[in-house]
Protein backbone atom coordinates (compact mmCIF):
# COMPACT_ATOMS: atom_id res chain seq x y z
CA UNK A 1 0.00 0.00 0.00
CA UNK A 2 2.84 2.52 1.14
CA UNK A 3 4.77 1.94 -2.54
CA UNK A 4 1.72 2.76 -4.58
CA UNK A 5 0.84 6.16 -2.63
CA UNK A 6 4.53 7.01 -2.70
CA UNK A 7 4.58 6.38 -6.72
CA UNK A 8 0.96 8.13 -7.44
CA UNK A 9 2.05 11.29 -5.00
CA UNK A 10 5.29 11.18 -7.08
CA UNK A 11 3.81 11.51 -9.83
CA UNK A 12 1.63 14.61 -8.48
CA UNK A 13 4.15 16.30 -7.90
CA UNK A 14 6.03 16.20 -11.10
CA UNK A 15 3.16 17.74 -12.70
CA UNK A 16 2.97 20.73 -10.03
CA UNK A 17 6.54 21.41 -11.03
CA UNK A 18 5.34 21.55 -14.60
CA UNK A 19 2.92 24.59 -13.50
CA UNK A 20 5.53 25.69 -11.16
CA UNK A 21 7.96 25.95 -13.87
CA UNK A 22 5.56 27.26 -16.34
CA UNK A 23 4.22 30.04 -14.18
CA UNK A 24 7.89 31.37 -13.06
CA UNK A 25 8.36 31.32 -17.19
CA UNK A 26 5.33 33.19 -17.22
CA UNK A 27 5.70 36.04 -13.96
CA UNK A 28 9.21 35.98 -16.33
CA UNK A 29 6.97 36.93 -19.34
CA UNK A 30 5.07 39.67 -17.32
CA UNK A 31 7.79 41.56 -16.19
CA UNK A 32 9.13 41.35 -19.69
CA UNK A 33 5.59 43.18 -20.43
CA UNK A 34 6.55 45.57 -17.84
CA UNK A 35 9.61 46.81 -19.11
CA UNK A 36 8.05 46.71 -22.63
CA UNK A 37 4.98 48.65 -21.81
CA UNK A 38 6.99 51.14 -20.05
CA UNK A 39 9.41 51.48 -23.18
CA UNK A 40 6.54 51.30 -25.48
CA UNK A 41 4.73 54.49 -23.59
CA UNK A 42 7.33 56.55 -23.88
CA UNK A 43 7.64 55.92 -27.80
CA UNK A 44 4.01 56.36 -27.62
CA UNK A 45 3.89 59.33 -25.90
CA UNK A 46 6.50 61.09 -28.22
CA UNK A 47 5.15 60.29 -31.34
CA UNK A 48 1.56 61.89 -29.68
CA UNK A 49 3.69 64.55 -28.91
CA UNK A 50 5.40 65.07 -32.47
CA UNK A 51 2.00 64.63 -33.88
CA UNK A 52 0.27 67.84 -31.73
CA UNK A 53 3.03 69.63 -32.54
CA UNK A 54 3.34 69.32 -36.16
CA UNK A 55 -0.64 70.46 -35.82
CA UNK A 56 -0.11 73.14 -33.48
CA UNK A 57 2.81 74.69 -36.29
CA UNK A 58 0.33 73.90 -38.82
CA UNK A 59 -2.04 76.03 -36.69
CA UNK A 60 0.78 78.66 -36.73
CA UNK A 61 1.55 79.27 -40.10
CA UNK A 62 -2.21 79.14 -41.08
CA UNK A 63 -2.41 81.87 -38.60
CA UNK A 64 0.66 83.86 -39.71
CA UNK A 65 -1.06 83.76 -43.13
CA UNK A 66 -4.64 84.59 -42.14
CA UNK A 67 -3.07 87.53 -39.68
CA UNK A 68 -1.42 88.60 -43.33
CA UNK A 69 -4.26 89.37 -44.66
CA UNK A 70 -5.51 91.23 -42.28
CA UNK A 71 -2.34 93.33 -42.43
CA UNK A 72 -3.17 93.99 -45.94
CA UNK A 73 -6.94 94.55 -45.52
CA UNK A 74 -6.00 97.19 -42.87
CA UNK A 75 -2.75 98.78 -45.15
CA UNK A 76 -5.60 98.88 -48.23
CA UNK A 77 -8.20 100.67 -46.02
CA UNK A 78 -5.95 103.47 -44.54
CA UNK A 79 -4.57 104.14 -48.18
CA UNK A 80 -8.15 104.70 -49.20
CA UNK A 81 -9.21 106.65 -46.80
CA UNK A 82 -5.84 108.87 -46.51
CA UNK A 83 -5.99 109.05 -50.33
CA UNK A 84 -9.62 110.50 -49.86
CA UNK A 85 -8.50 112.76 -47.03
CA UNK A 86 -5.61 114.20 -49.13
CA UNK A 87 -8.37 114.70 -52.14
CA UNK A 88 -10.11 116.69 -50.13
CA UNK A 89 -7.98 118.87 -48.09
CA UNK A 90 -6.93 120.07 -51.60
CA UNK A 91 -10.28 120.20 -52.79
CA UNK A 92 -11.33 122.22 -49.27
CA UNK A 93 -8.07 124.58 -49.90
CA UNK A 94 -9.14 125.32 -52.95
CA UNK A 95 -12.31 126.09 -52.24
CA UNK A 96 -10.95 128.38 -49.30
CA UNK A 97 -9.49 130.22 -51.04
CA UNK A 98 -11.58 131.24 -54.15
CA UNK A 99 -14.15 131.91 -51.56
CA UNK A 100 -11.70 134.60 -49.74
CA UNK A 101 -11.24 135.90 -53.59
CA UNK A 102 -14.77 136.42 -54.20
CA UNK A 103 -15.25 138.56 -50.54
CA UNK A 104 -12.40 140.78 -51.30
CA UNK A 105 -13.98 141.19 -54.94
CA UNK A 106 -17.42 141.88 -53.38
CA UNK A 107 -15.71 144.35 -51.04
CA UNK A 108 -14.21 145.80 -54.36
CA UNK A 109 -15.46 149.86 -54.33
CA UNK A 110 -14.77 149.92 -58.63
CA UNK A 111 -17.55 148.94 -60.39
CA UNK A 112 -16.34 148.79 -63.68
CA UNK A 113 -13.64 146.29 -62.53
CA UNK A 114 -16.13 144.19 -60.74
CA UNK A 115 -18.42 143.85 -63.69
CA UNK A 116 -15.38 142.84 -65.66
CA UNK A 117 -14.88 139.41 -64.01
CA UNK A 118 -18.00 138.93 -62.12
CA UNK A 119 -19.68 136.58 -64.33
CA UNK A 120 -16.16 134.47 -64.61
CA UNK A 121 -16.38 134.05 -60.89
CA UNK A 122 -20.02 133.00 -60.64
CA UNK A 123 -19.33 130.30 -63.05
CA UNK A 124 -16.61 129.34 -61.23
CA UNK A 125 -18.40 128.68 -57.72
CA UNK A 126 -20.97 127.10 -59.33
CA UNK A 127 -18.33 124.75 -61.00
CA UNK A 128 -16.60 124.25 -57.73
CA UNK A 129 -19.76 123.72 -55.74
CA UNK A 130 -20.74 120.94 -58.67
CA UNK A 131 -17.57 119.43 -57.71
CA UNK A 132 -18.83 118.25 -54.17
CA UNK A 133 -21.61 117.04 -55.50
CA UNK A 134 -22.79 113.79 -54.50
CA UNK A 135 -20.73 111.22 -53.09
CA UNK A 136 -17.66 113.16 -52.63
CA UNK A 137 -17.86 113.82 -48.93
CA UNK A 138 -19.10 109.63 -48.98
CA UNK A 139 -16.16 107.79 -47.30
CA UNK A 140 -15.19 104.88 -50.17
CA UNK A 141 -13.87 102.34 -47.44
CA UNK A 142 -15.71 101.02 -44.76
CA UNK A 143 -14.07 100.76 -40.73
CA UNK A 144 -15.37 97.21 -40.66
CA UNK A 145 -13.43 94.20 -41.69
CA UNK A 146 -15.63 92.15 -43.92
CA UNK A 147 -13.82 88.88 -42.88
CA UNK A 148 -15.46 86.39 -40.58
CA UNK A 149 -13.46 83.20 -39.29
CA UNK A 150 -14.62 80.26 -40.02
CA UNK A 151 -12.99 77.91 -37.29
CA UNK A 152 -16.51 75.73 -36.43
CA UNK A 153 -15.18 72.94 -38.47
CA UNK A 154 -11.85 73.12 -37.21
CA UNK A 155 -12.94 73.29 -33.49
CA UNK A 156 -15.13 70.17 -34.37
CA UNK A 157 -12.47 68.15 -35.85
CA UNK A 158 -10.37 69.34 -32.88
CA UNK A 159 -13.01 67.98 -30.41
CA UNK A 160 -13.02 64.79 -32.69
CA UNK A 161 -9.41 63.83 -32.38
CA UNK A 162 -8.97 60.81 -30.95
CA UNK A 163 -7.17 57.74 -31.03
CA UNK A 164 -8.02 55.14 -33.43
CA UNK A 165 -8.66 51.41 -31.79
CA UNK A 166 -6.46 49.15 -33.86
CA UNK A 167 -7.24 45.71 -32.54
CA UNK A 168 -10.84 45.88 -31.12
CA UNK A 169 -13.41 46.44 -33.70
CA UNK A 170 -16.54 44.97 -35.50
CA UNK A 171 -16.60 43.43 -38.56
CA UNK A 172 -17.42 45.53 -41.88
CA UNK A 173 -21.29 44.93 -42.90
CA UNK A 174 -22.50 42.39 -45.25
CA UNK A 175 -23.47 43.51 -48.99
CA UNK A 176 -26.96 45.42 -49.12
CA UNK A 177 -29.57 42.89 -51.02
CA UNK A 178 -31.42 45.14 -53.49
CA UNK A 179 -35.29 44.47 -52.75
CA UNK A 180 -36.29 43.91 -56.62
CA UNK A 181 -39.80 43.95 -55.72
CA UNK A 182 -39.83 47.32 -54.20
CA UNK A 183 -38.12 48.99 -56.96
CA UNK A 184 -40.37 50.83 -59.59
CA UNK A 185 -40.69 53.30 -62.38
CA UNK A 186 -43.04 56.40 -62.50
CA UNK A 187 -43.14 59.43 -64.69
CA UNK A 188 -39.60 60.33 -64.75
CA UNK A 189 -38.64 58.79 -61.81
CA UNK A 190 -37.33 55.18 -60.49
CA UNK A 191 -36.96 54.37 -57.00
CA UNK A 192 -34.96 51.92 -55.72
CA UNK A 193 -35.00 49.81 -52.23
CA UNK A 194 -32.26 47.86 -50.64
CA UNK A 195 -31.97 45.77 -47.10
CA UNK A 196 -29.53 44.12 -45.03
CA UNK A 197 -28.91 40.62 -45.12
CA UNK A 198 -31.63 39.04 -42.83
CA UNK A 199 -28.82 36.96 -40.70
CA UNK A 200 -26.53 39.55 -40.85
CA UNK A 201 -25.68 40.91 -37.29
CA UNK A 202 -23.53 43.51 -38.35
CA UNK A 203 -24.27 47.45 -37.23
CA UNK A 204 -24.28 49.56 -40.15
CA UNK A 205 -24.01 53.38 -40.46
CA UNK A 206 -25.15 54.10 -43.34
CA UNK A 207 -25.06 53.28 -46.75
CA UNK A 208 -23.33 54.67 -50.70
CA UNK A 209 -26.02 54.36 -53.89
CA UNK A 210 -24.33 54.54 -56.93
CA UNK A 211 -25.28 55.00 -60.49
CA UNK A 212 -23.18 54.97 -63.58
CA UNK A 213 -23.58 58.00 -66.73
CA UNK A 214 -25.94 56.06 -68.77
CA UNK A 215 -22.94 55.01 -71.21
CA UNK A 216 -21.08 52.31 -69.55
CA UNK A 217 -19.25 55.14 -67.69
CA UNK A 218 -17.85 55.05 -64.19
CA UNK A 219 -20.02 55.09 -61.56
CA UNK A 220 -20.43 57.85 -58.94
CA UNK A 221 -22.47 58.27 -55.02
CA UNK A 222 -25.63 59.89 -55.88
CA UNK A 223 -26.89 59.39 -52.08
CA UNK A 224 -25.09 58.34 -48.61
CA UNK A 225 -27.30 58.12 -45.47
CA UNK A 226 -28.75 55.95 -43.44
CA UNK A 227 -32.25 55.34 -45.34
CA UNK A 228 -32.60 52.16 -47.73
CA UNK A 229 -34.63 54.04 -50.40
CA UNK A 230 -33.99 56.53 -52.61
CA UNK A 231 -35.26 58.17 -55.84
CA UNK A 232 -33.92 58.78 -59.04
CA UNK A 233 -34.97 61.48 -61.27
CA UNK A 234 -33.62 63.17 -64.84
CA UNK A 235 -31.99 60.25 -67.11
CA UNK A 236 -31.92 60.15 -70.18
CA UNK A 237 -34.62 58.73 -72.64
CA UNK A 238 -33.24 55.25 -74.69
CA UNK A 239 -30.35 54.53 -71.85
CA UNK A 240 -29.32 51.71 -69.78
CA UNK A 241 -27.97 52.86 -66.16
CA UNK A 242 -26.41 50.62 -63.47
CA UNK A 243 -26.95 51.55 -59.91
CA UNK A 244 -25.49 49.28 -56.83
CA UNK A 245 -25.48 49.90 -53.30
CA UNK A 246 -22.98 49.60 -50.69
CA UNK A 247 -22.99 49.74 -46.41
CA UNK A 248 -20.29 51.21 -43.85
CA UNK A 249 -19.68 51.56 -40.41
CA UNK A 250 -16.74 52.50 -38.50
CA UNK A 251 -14.62 49.36 -39.18
CA UNK A 252 -14.80 49.52 -43.16
CA UNK A 253 -17.00 49.61 -46.25
CA UNK A 254 -19.01 46.21 -47.55
CA UNK A 255 -18.74 44.64 -50.76
CA UNK A 256 -21.21 46.40 -53.51
CA UNK A 257 -24.49 44.50 -53.76
CA UNK A 258 -25.54 42.59 -57.16
CA UNK A 259 -25.72 45.37 -59.67
CA UNK A 260 -29.39 46.56 -60.77
CA UNK A 261 -30.01 47.14 -64.26
CA UNK A 262 -32.27 50.25 -65.03
CA UNK A 263 -33.20 50.33 -69.19
CA UNK A 264 -35.26 53.85 -69.07
CA UNK A 265 -38.29 53.99 -71.94
CA UNK A 266 -38.41 54.30 -75.09
CA UNK A 267 -42.24 55.40 -75.19
CA UNK A 268 -43.64 58.66 -72.83
CA UNK A 269 -46.77 57.34 -72.39
CA UNK A 270 -45.31 54.38 -70.59
CA UNK A 271 -47.46 53.82 -67.45
CA UNK A 272 -46.02 52.62 -63.82
CA UNK A 273 -43.96 49.15 -63.66
CA UNK A 274 -43.15 47.05 -61.22
CA UNK A 275 -40.06 44.46 -61.42
CA UNK A 276 -41.54 41.06 -61.61
CA UNK A 277 -40.44 38.48 -58.43
CA UNK A 278 -38.15 36.49 -58.86
CA UNK A 279 -36.07 38.81 -61.56
CA UNK A 280 -32.40 37.51 -62.56
CA UNK A 281 -30.16 38.94 -60.26
CA UNK A 282 -27.65 40.05 -62.51
CA UNK A 283 -29.25 42.12 -64.87
CA UNK A 284 -33.10 43.50 -63.90
CA UNK A 285 -34.59 46.48 -65.82
CA UNK A 286 -36.43 48.91 -64.69
CA UNK A 287 -38.43 50.84 -67.34
CA UNK A 288 -39.17 54.48 -66.96
CA UNK A 289 -40.81 57.76 -68.72
CA UNK A 290 -39.36 59.93 -70.58
CA UNK A 291 -37.20 62.51 -69.23
CA UNK A 292 -36.96 66.42 -69.04
CA UNK A 293 -33.54 66.99 -68.66
CA UNK A 294 -30.56 65.85 -69.35
CA UNK A 295 -29.03 66.08 -65.76
CA UNK A 296 -28.89 63.02 -63.07
CA UNK A 297 -30.88 64.36 -59.94
CA UNK A 298 -31.68 62.96 -56.55
CA UNK A 299 -34.48 63.05 -54.72
CA UNK A 300 -33.98 60.90 -51.72
CA UNK A 301 -37.08 60.29 -49.38
CA UNK A 302 -35.40 60.96 -46.58
CA UNK A 303 -32.91 63.15 -44.82
CA UNK A 304 -29.43 62.22 -46.34
CA UNK A 305 -26.74 63.51 -48.56
CA UNK A 306 -26.81 63.70 -51.89
CA UNK A 307 -24.46 64.16 -55.15
CA UNK A 308 -26.09 67.61 -55.63
CA UNK A 309 -26.68 68.93 -52.45
CA UNK A 310 -30.46 68.74 -52.41
CA UNK A 311 -32.16 71.24 -50.05
CA UNK A 312 -35.29 72.27 -50.09
CA UNK A 313 -38.07 70.05 -49.40
CA UNK A 314 -40.95 72.12 -50.76
CA UNK A 315 -39.27 72.17 -54.57
CA UNK A 316 -39.31 68.10 -54.35
CA UNK A 317 -43.03 67.87 -53.86
CA UNK A 318 -43.30 71.20 -56.30
CA UNK A 319 -41.24 69.16 -59.28
CA UNK A 320 -43.10 65.53 -58.56
CA UNK A 321 -46.62 67.17 -58.75
CA UNK A 322 -45.68 69.41 -61.87
CA UNK A 323 -44.41 66.20 -63.68
CA UNK A 324 -47.19 64.04 -63.09
CA UNK A 325 -49.50 66.78 -64.47
CA UNK A 326 -47.05 67.66 -67.22
CA UNK A 327 -47.40 63.95 -68.64
CA UNK A 328 -50.76 63.55 -67.86
CA UNK A 329 -52.17 66.04 -69.69
CA UNK A 330 -52.80 64.46 -72.82
CA UNK A 331 -51.50 66.69 -75.58
CA UNK A 332 -48.83 69.13 -75.75
CA UNK A 333 -48.65 72.32 -77.65
CA UNK A 334 -45.89 72.87 -80.37
CA UNK A 335 -43.57 74.19 -78.00
CA UNK A 336 -44.01 71.11 -75.76
CA UNK A 337 -45.45 73.01 -73.05
CA UNK A 338 -49.16 72.20 -72.18
CA UNK A 339 -51.45 75.62 -73.15
CA UNK A 340 -51.85 77.78 -69.85
CA UNK A 341 -49.16 75.92 -68.00
CA UNK A 342 -46.38 76.87 -66.29
CA UNK A 343 -43.23 75.12 -66.99
CA UNK A 344 -41.50 72.36 -64.91
CA UNK A 345 -38.46 70.30 -65.25
CA UNK A 346 -36.86 68.26 -63.41
CA UNK A 347 -33.81 70.71 -61.89
CA UNK A 348 -30.18 69.88 -60.58
CA UNK A 349 -29.33 71.49 -57.16
CA UNK A 350 -25.66 72.13 -57.13
CA UNK A 351 -22.52 74.06 -55.71
CA UNK A 352 -20.20 75.81 -56.34
CA UNK A 353 -16.51 73.73 -57.07
CA UNK A 354 -13.72 74.84 -55.36
CA UNK A 355 -11.82 72.25 -57.00
CA UNK A 356 -11.89 74.28 -60.56
CA UNK A 357 -12.15 77.41 -59.13
CA UNK A 358 -9.15 80.35 -58.90
CA UNK A 359 -7.11 80.62 -55.85
CA UNK A 360 -8.72 83.54 -55.08
CA UNK A 361 -12.18 82.66 -54.38
CA UNK A 362 -13.44 82.40 -51.13
CA UNK A 363 -16.35 80.03 -50.59
CA UNK A 364 -18.45 79.71 -47.50
CA UNK A 365 -22.28 78.21 -46.81
CA UNK A 366 -21.53 74.84 -47.76
CA UNK A 367 -19.77 76.13 -50.89
CA UNK A 368 -22.95 78.00 -52.07
CA UNK A 369 -21.28 81.83 -51.19
CA UNK A 370 -18.46 82.87 -52.66
CA UNK A 371 -16.05 86.32 -52.45
CA UNK A 372 -12.46 87.11 -53.51
CA UNK A 373 -9.89 88.40 -51.55
CA UNK A 374 -8.76 90.38 -54.78
CA UNK A 375 -9.23 93.69 -56.69
CA UNK A 376 -9.03 91.58 -60.10
CA UNK A 377 -11.82 89.21 -61.60
CA UNK A 378 -11.56 85.76 -60.84
CA UNK A 379 -13.79 83.09 -62.27
CA UNK A 380 -16.09 79.98 -60.35
CA UNK A 381 -17.65 77.75 -61.58
CA UNK A 382 -20.56 75.16 -60.91
CA UNK A 383 -19.85 71.36 -59.95
CA UNK A 384 -22.56 70.27 -62.51
CA UNK A 385 -21.78 70.60 -66.02
CA UNK A 386 -25.08 70.45 -68.45
CA UNK A 387 -25.19 69.30 -72.35
CA UNK A 388 -29.19 68.85 -72.90
CA UNK A 389 -32.15 70.27 -71.30
CA UNK A 390 -33.93 73.19 -69.30
CA UNK A 391 -31.99 74.75 -66.32
CA UNK A 392 -32.57 77.82 -64.40
CA UNK A 393 -30.50 79.00 -61.49
CA UNK A 394 -30.05 82.37 -59.33
CA UNK A 395 -27.49 84.65 -57.60
CA UNK A 396 -28.65 87.26 -55.11
CA UNK A 397 -25.98 89.84 -54.61
CA UNK A 398 -25.27 89.59 -50.78
CA UNK A 399 -22.55 92.40 -50.75
CA UNK A 400 -21.88 94.99 -53.66
CA UNK A 401 -19.54 98.11 -52.78
CA UNK A 402 -17.79 100.49 -55.16
CA UNK A 403 -19.62 99.84 -58.45
CA UNK A 404 -17.67 96.41 -59.54
CA UNK A 405 -19.01 94.62 -62.59
CA UNK A 406 -19.53 90.92 -61.73
CA UNK A 407 -20.31 88.37 -64.72
CA UNK A 408 -22.63 85.51 -64.59
CA UNK A 409 -23.01 83.06 -67.65
CA UNK A 410 -21.67 79.48 -68.39
CA UNK A 411 -18.48 78.56 -69.53
CA UNK A 412 -16.43 75.38 -70.69
CA UNK A 413 -14.31 73.59 -67.91
CA UNK A 414 -11.44 75.55 -69.47
CA UNK A 415 -12.15 78.44 -69.25
CA UNK A 416 -9.94 81.34 -68.06
CA UNK A 417 -9.64 81.54 -64.16
CA UNK A 418 -7.99 85.00 -63.81
CA UNK A 419 -10.06 87.31 -66.32
CA UNK A 420 -14.17 88.72 -66.13
CA UNK A 421 -16.02 85.97 -67.75
CA UNK A 422 -16.97 86.55 -71.01
CA UNK A 423 -13.86 87.56 -71.75
CA UNK A 424 -12.06 84.47 -73.86
CA UNK A 425 -14.07 82.06 -76.21
CA UNK A 426 -14.81 79.72 -73.71
CA UNK A 427 -17.44 81.87 -71.59
CA UNK A 428 -20.67 83.19 -72.71
CA UNK A 429 -21.81 85.99 -69.93
CA UNK A 430 -23.90 89.35 -68.77
CA UNK A 431 -21.83 91.36 -67.21
CA UNK A 432 -23.22 94.46 -65.23
CA UNK A 433 -22.57 97.22 -62.96
CA UNK A 434 -25.50 99.66 -60.43
CA UNK A 435 -27.23 101.02 -63.84
CA UNK A 436 -26.82 98.79 -66.97
CA UNK A 437 -25.37 95.41 -68.35
CA UNK A 438 -23.92 93.96 -71.58
CA UNK A 439 -23.43 90.34 -73.03
CA UNK A 440 -19.61 89.16 -73.72
CA UNK A 441 -18.76 86.39 -75.32
CA UNK A 442 -14.89 86.57 -76.62
CA UNK A 443 -14.23 89.57 -75.25
CA UNK A 444 -17.16 91.45 -77.89
CA UNK A 445 -19.31 93.48 -75.83
CA UNK A 446 -23.16 93.63 -77.22
CA UNK A 447 -26.43 94.78 -76.15
CA UNK A 448 -26.08 97.33 -73.38
CA UNK A 449 -29.88 97.56 -71.63
CA UNK A 450 -30.12 99.55 -68.82
CA UNK A 451 -30.95 98.68 -65.92
CA UNK A 452 -27.92 97.52 -63.05
CA UNK A 453 -28.21 95.92 -59.82
CA UNK A 454 -27.27 97.08 -56.14
CA UNK A 455 -27.12 95.16 -52.80
CA UNK A 456 -29.91 92.59 -51.97
CA UNK A 457 -30.63 92.24 -56.11
CA UNK A 458 -31.12 88.80 -58.14
CA UNK A 459 -29.55 87.84 -61.33
CA UNK A 460 -31.53 84.58 -63.02
CA UNK A 461 -29.10 82.67 -65.93
CA UNK A 462 -31.46 80.30 -67.90
CA UNK A 463 -29.79 78.22 -70.27
CA UNK A 464 -32.14 76.07 -72.79
CA UNK A 465 -29.86 73.61 -74.24
CA UNK A 466 -33.44 72.33 -76.02
CA UNK A 467 -33.45 75.86 -77.71
CA UNK A 468 -29.86 75.99 -77.67
CA UNK A 469 -30.34 79.66 -75.97
CA UNK A 470 -29.13 81.45 -73.05
CA UNK A 471 -31.04 84.56 -71.08
CA UNK A 472 -30.72 86.34 -68.09
CA UNK A 473 -33.12 88.33 -65.74
CA UNK A 474 -32.75 90.69 -62.89
CA UNK A 475 -35.00 90.30 -59.78
CA UNK A 476 -37.22 88.31 -62.30
CA UNK A 477 -37.53 90.59 -65.42
CA UNK A 478 -35.61 89.60 -68.61
CA UNK A 479 -32.54 91.65 -68.99
CA UNK A 480 -32.14 92.71 -72.75
CA UNK A 481 -33.58 90.13 -75.49
CA UNK A 482 -31.85 86.57 -75.49
CA UNK A 483 -28.19 86.73 -74.84
CA UNK A 484 -26.69 83.82 -77.17
CA UNK A 485 -28.36 81.33 -79.37
CA UNK A 486 -26.78 78.15 -81.05
CA UNK A 487 -25.02 76.72 -77.72
CA UNK A 488 -23.74 73.36 -77.89
CA UNK A 489 -21.99 71.06 -75.91
CA UNK A 490 -21.13 71.17 -72.19
CA UNK A 491 -21.53 74.36 -69.89
CA UNK A 492 -21.00 75.03 -66.10
CA UNK A 493 -22.39 77.47 -64.23
CA UNK A 494 -20.13 80.15 -63.61
CA UNK A 495 -19.28 83.99 -61.71
CA UNK A 496 -16.41 85.78 -61.96
CA UNK A 497 -16.22 89.01 -59.30
CA UNK A 498 -13.52 90.38 -57.24
CA UNK A 499 -13.00 91.10 -53.34
CA UNK A 500 -15.97 93.82 -53.80
CA UNK A 501 -18.78 91.26 -54.65
CA UNK A 502 -20.34 88.66 -52.66
CA UNK A 503 -22.97 86.30 -54.01
CA UNK A 504 -24.93 83.06 -52.94
CA UNK A 505 -25.77 80.59 -55.50
CA UNK A 506 -29.36 79.42 -55.28
CA UNK A 507 -30.53 76.38 -57.46
CA UNK A 508 -33.45 73.53 -57.94
CA UNK A 509 -35.80 76.74 -58.88
CA UNK A 510 -38.94 76.54 -61.29
CA UNK A 511 -38.24 78.05 -64.92
CA UNK A 512 -39.35 82.28 -64.40
CA UNK A 513 -42.93 83.37 -66.12
CA UNK A 514 -40.87 85.59 -68.69
CA UNK A 515 -40.15 82.31 -70.01
CA UNK A 516 -42.79 80.19 -69.75
CA UNK A 517 -44.88 82.90 -71.03
CA UNK A 518 -43.38 83.39 -74.29
CA UNK A 519 -42.32 79.48 -74.71
CA UNK A 520 -45.84 79.62 -74.96
CA UNK A 521 -46.91 81.70 -77.19
CA UNK A 522 -49.65 83.39 -78.26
Amino acid sequence: LFLPLQSQLSQALNGLSDRAKEAKEFLVQLRNMVQQIQENSVEFEACLVAQCDALIDALNRRKAQLLSRVNKEHEHKLKVVRDQISHCTVKLRQTTGLMEYCLEVIKENDPSGFLQISDALIRRVHLTEDQWGKGTLTPRMTTDFDLNLDNAPLLQSIHQLDFVQMKVSSPVPAPPILQLEECCTRNNSATLSWKQPPLSTVQVEGYILELDDGNGGQFREVYVGKETMCTVDGLHLNSTYSARVKAFNKTGVSPYSKTLVLQTAEDPQSEEQSLPFPVPLERSQLRRMSPFSSTLNLQPSFAGRSYFELRSSAHQLSLHSSLQSLNSAGELSSSGIPPGSRLCVPVAWFSFDPSSAHADIIFSNDNLTVTCNSYDDRVVLGKTGFSKGLHYWELSIDRYDNHPDPAFGVARVDVLKDAMLGKDDKAWAMYVDNNRSWFMHNNSHTNRTEGGITKGATVGVLLDLTRRTLTFSINEDQQGPVAFENLEGLFFPAVSLNRNVQVTLHTGLPVPEFYTSRSAGP
